[in-house]
């Protein structure tokens, strides 16, 4: 008679929990234009503590800390800004024109492959397999970032507030809830790997778009920074991010210049992403702090479902940060490693 009350109020309680999940995450997509620039402004304040570190440590004081890292991202806003905006503008009205030359170069592919005999109808596979999403789908990233980023102003005080909250939060904790040593202990380890992890794929990911940039302007491809950009973008997605920002480069390369030279992209994509992904980043992340490519595929699914384009981009920090927090306790470690890759 216990056992079956036991069963039936855990049945309950997973039936509770259950609908709060769903009741949570319709808030998230309800609530999108808000928590966006907030989660903009989050990951911005983690990235910027090591540097107003560096500088309280050396005599700054903590408000002239804060300015000058924030100054410091702003000069960066309005440098890419100013450098990438016009290349979105012109890709954005070249757009069709692209799109209208793959699909004239996959008919010429349906008729030769008709003369060997083997008929498709074209039409129906241009539905079902479109040359041109890849493109589409690079524009909607880049545009989204850029609408959320017209938030500036107030993903910027959120940071500000954020990063002067900071060294005083532990503090209060201690002053309201009394001995919480166990609890700060755990925030501590948890807030330590998400800033190392943060911070180092961020300049993994600054590293990775620099080389494909510089790699597409060699090779003279239109608009290297966008695809630079995107690419430092989509290094925070593992394993299928690498593919998502080089798909659209290796499209334009081939048709600006042929097969030929959009292998020769596709070479310079995969050497810069073997390299960031198997030597660079396992050595200063380790490989415990990575994310299954089933995890990472739905995340990327999840999180650009409930909030949009900023959502896919900012997909695998989020889930590393729930995984990072599952790691810092005993009795939740079980859920991170099944979060992780395979051993």
């Amino acid at each position: 008679m216990v056992q079956e009350q036991g069963s039936r109020f855990g049945g309950v309680r997973f039936l509770v929990a259950a609908a709060a999940l769903v009741i949570l995450i319709a808030g998230m997509r309800a609530a999108e234009t808000l928590l966006v620039p907030f989660l903009l402004a989050a990951f911005f304040a983690v990235v910027c503590v090591p540097p107003v570190s560096w500088l309280k440590g050396r005599g700054v004081p903590s408000a002239l800390a804060v300015f000058l890292v924030v100054a410091g991202i702003i000069a960066l806003e309005v440098l890419l800004a100013a450098l990438v905006g016009s290349s979105l503008d012109d890709f954005s009205r070249a757009l069709p024109t692209y799109q209208l030359r793959l699909q004239d170069d996959a008919g010429a592919l349906f008729v030769w492959l008709e003369g060997l005999g083997i008929q498709i109808s074209d039409r129906t596979l241009l539905e079902v397999v479109d040359p041109g999403a890849a493109m589409r789908l690079a524009a909607a990233m880049l545009s989204g970032l850029g609408g959320a980023l017209t938030n500036s102003f107030l993903i910027m005080l959120t940071v500000i507030f954020i990063l002067l909250e900071a060294a005083s939060f532990p503090a209060k904790l201690q002053a309201a809830f009394g001995s919480i040593e166990s609890s700060m202990a755990h925030f501590n380890r948890f807030s330590e790997g998400l800033q190392r992890y943060l911070v180092i794929k961020t300049l993994v990911s600054l590293g990775t778009g620099g080389a494909v940039a510089l790699w597409l302007w060699v090779m003279g491809v239109d608009f290297p920074l966008l695809w630079g950009l995107l690419a430092f973008l989509l290094n925070y997605v593992p394993n299928i991010g690498s593919i998502i920002a080089a798909v659209p480069a290796v499209l334009l390369g081939y048709i600006q210049f042929g097969p030929t030279r959009a292998l020769l992209v596709a070479a310079g994509y995969l050497v810069v992403n073997l390299v960031a992904g198997n030597v660079i980043e396992p050595r200063f992340l380790g490989r415990s702090l990575g994310l299954s490519t089933l995890v990472v595929f739905l995340s990327l699914v999840f999180w650009g479902w409930v909030l949009g384009p900023v959502g896919m981009l900012l997909s695998v920090p989020l889930t590393m940060t729930a995984k990072i927090a599952l790691e810092s306790r005993e009795e939740s470690r079980w859920m991170a490693v099944l979060l992780g890759p395979e051993g």
